[in-house]
């Protein structure tokens, strides 16, 4: 997971304190594992550091000040960029997958593209193997299958997933 991109998508919408972004983060991405919040925080402070988040203001109260975070350019940049970038096809990349679908219905970016992309990539990556279960030896072949199984598995994923993007723009409307 791309912990740090991730963060940047949950700011892109709205400005956000460092205690909501962790609890978005986990309400969507944590999967039962929730983000430490020391992680939470020594990330925004690296963003801040590279100029991609800037404080936005800062709220007193009982407790710790709360800093209120918004992407700058730079860090909608990168954003785009991450999502515009196909991942390596490998297997167990699901969650990543879902990360940037997710990130890129709540920015009102198009998902569609972002899939297509990675399946893209991921053809061309079982076009790969295939040649090297042909060339090699039965152990590099079964080694081959077994990449090409979870590939198509993700194949498989990015066509549910295309199919359910009017689904789930609406379960993620703000």
């Amino acid at each position: 997971m791309n912990v740090p991109t991730t963060l940047l998508g949950l700011l892109e919408p709205v400005p956000t304190h460092g205690y909501d972004l962790k609890r978005a983060y986990d309400t969507m991405f944590g999967g039962g594992r929730s983000l430490p919040i020391g992680q939470v925080y020594a990330t925004l402070s690296r963003l801040e550091r590279d100029g991609q988040v800037a404080v936005q203001g800062v709220a007193r109260g009982g407790g710790p000040e709360r800093k209120q975070y918004v992407i700058t350019p730079t860090g909608v940049e990168r954003l785009e960029h991450w999502l515009a970038t196909p991942e390596q096809p490998e297997p167990h990349l699901q969650a990543v997958l879902f990360v940037k679908v997710v990130l890129a219905l709540l920015s009102g970016r198009p998902a569609s593209s972002y899939l297509d992309a990675q399946r893209t990539a991921h053809l061309a990556r079982m076009r790969e193997l295939a040649a090297l279960r042909k060339a090699g030896p039965a152990s590099r072949g079964l080694l081959a299958d077994f990449a090409m199984f979870h590939l198509d598995a993700d194949l498989r994923w990015i066509d549910l997933a295309a199919g359910r993007l009017d689904q789930l723009r609406q379960e993620f409307a703000r």
